[in-house]
This record gives C-alpha cells, structure tokens and sequence, in this order.
C-alpha cells in the first residue's frame, strides 16, 4: 500500500501528516497491530520519514460533526502510544484541512481527544501561516493529570508537588497541570542548582532525568514534562521531554501548562512569550472565559508517498 503524507511542524514540532479522509485503506488499519509498527517505522529519524510521531485526519464521528467540527485529529508519538491532544500538531491539522481539503470556515473546528477545539488563523500568500488555537480550560489539580497522590512526596502546598526519582532518590517540586493530557511543570526556582539559567537549561541533561520522571510510579499514564527559566512576568525559556517521544523541539500544550503553571504560582503573568528550542509561541489565560489561547506557526516541510 501507498500511503500519501505531508511533513509538517510547528515550532520544530514535527509530525507526519496523513489524510484518512481521501485514503479510506489508511483508515482502516488506524488502531491496529498494523497501523502501530507503521507509525513507529515512519516516526524513525535515521530508518523512516522521521518525526515526533503521526497525526491522522480523519471523519469527525457523529458526536463530533453535531459540535461543528470539520475533521477529526488523531495524534500518535513515535512509539506508536496514542495521545489526546497536541497544541503545535492541531494548527498543523488546521493548515492542512485549510490548503489542501479546502475548509475555509473561520474558526476552523478539529475534533480531538481533549474536545473540539476552534483554530482561528491568519493567511500569507492564500496559505494558512499563523494559527491562534482555543485549547480550552485547564485542569489544575493532580487528580485532572491522572496522579497517584500516595506516591508523591508531598502534594497541594500552594499548586507545588514534589515526586522522588532517579538513582539519587532525588526530590522535584513542580506544578501539574492537563490540558487534555498530563503535564508536570518544573521552574528552575523551585528546583536550585540545577538548571538556574537559560544557559545551564540549554545544556541540562534532559536524557538523563526525563525518562525517569516520565515513567513515575505516581502518573497513572505517564506525564510531559518541562523544564523552565522565567525570565520576566511574561517571558520564559523551556525545554520539554514528551511522553512517548523525548526530546522535541516543541509542545504546544506544554507551553500552555507552562503558563498556567507560572499564574498559579506567581510566576507569570496571564499573557506571556514562550521560547522553545523550535521557536516562540504567545499564550494567554483569559480570564472572562478561563480558556487558552495559543498563538503559534504551521508550516510545511515537504510531501510525498510511502510505500508500506
């Protein structure tokens, strides 16, 4: 079988896009033993197309389409698990059901595991460029993220938690937050000496520690997680190790973790610029409607067909 895709990224947080919708054999084999070693062969870098995992369109199911949306996004990461949301990969979806399934409804409403989510864009040359995603309110106790309050250190005192890992027994003090998937935020001021700038979080061994706090005992699903350097009300550097995939260059619903985080702890601000090693992304916490918003590119890498 020939599967026709399109690379695409946001923020460096690059996916493979397939169209399930005009390729009903591809959605036939979505969920099956099949579709999993496919994703894991497509996802590797060095063997396969290469990226942070697979994003399907597909059909919006009834429940979906009575709710407006116009596609359905189903996200695997690189080891073929599948995830409920990803903030970068839905305005990827948003671009591609607008330039090439010619949905031009403004806002653009995609159906994922986290609800439907409305993509409001900006246009360069006809071609969706610029993406603001409403990702929807956030759930901001541990029970939202799937934890096991019995397997951390200490839980609750002023949305700070601590979970002890690694080989040293090592206590991290960091704030849950899902946005439709489990993320546990880690600023460098609750955490001393270990990545206390921007300079030592660029070479902090991410490797080292991100699996580890991954796979916690306390995450009944595993956690992203990001490490942060605020630098201003409304300005932070992160990096994220993700669920089922490691090292990215972004995530979307990580960096809105990262602001709700900062506003619940007295960090940040409720708009704030987020650099990311694959860019910068504009998030805000509204406080009228309690949603987020995320402001960010889609862009393509290239296109072409994949022999199965």
């Amino acid at each position: 079988m020939t599967i026709r895709f399109v690379k695409m990224h946001g923020c460096g947080n690059d996916y493979v896009y397939i169209d399930a919708i005009n390729q009903p054999r591809v959605a036939a084999l979505i969920g099956s033993a099949g579709w999993r070693r496919l994703v894991v062969r497509m996802s590797d870098r060095h063997k396969g197309i290469g990226s942070d995992g697979v994003i399907a369109l597909c059909r919006p199911t009834p429940a979906g389409a009575r709710q407006g949306a116009c596609v359905r996004m189903r996200m695997f990461n690189a080891d073929a698990s599948e995830g409920k949301m990803c903030g970068n990969g839905v305005r990827c979806v948003a671009k591609f059901a607008h330039d090439r399934l010619g949905i031009k409804a403004r806002p653009i409403r995609v159906q994922t595991g986290a609800g439907v989510l409305a993509i409001d864009y900006r246009r360069s040359n006809g071609r969706l460029a610029v993406a603001t995603a409403d990702m929807g309110r956030p759930g901001v106790r541990p029970i939202d993220v799937g934890v096991r309050l019995s397997k951390l250190s200490f839980s609750g005192v002023d949305h700070h938690s601590g979970i002890e890992c690694g080989p040293e027994h090592e206590v991290w003090i960091g704030t849950f937050v899902s946005m439709g998937n489990p993320h546990l935020v880690l600023f460098s001021d609750g955490n001393p000496g270990r990545f206390d700038s921007i300079r030592a979080l660029d070479a902090f061994d991410l490797a080292r520690f991100g699996p580890a706090i991954e796979r916690h005992p306390a995450f009944r699903d595993r956690i992203n997680i990001h490490f942060v350097v605020r630098q201003a009300r409304r300005e932070a550097t992160m990096r994220t190790w993700e669920r089922g995939s490691g090292i990215t260059q972004a995530c979307g619903t990580g960096a809105c973790a990262v602001l709700v985080a900062g506003v619940l702890t007295g960090r940040l601000g409720r708009s704030a610029l987020l650099h990311l090693p694959g860019g910068d992304l504009r998030i805000r916490w509204d406080d009228r409607s309690g949603h987020v918003l995320m402001t960010g590119p889609a862009e393509d890498v290239f296109e072409g067909e994949y022999r199965a």
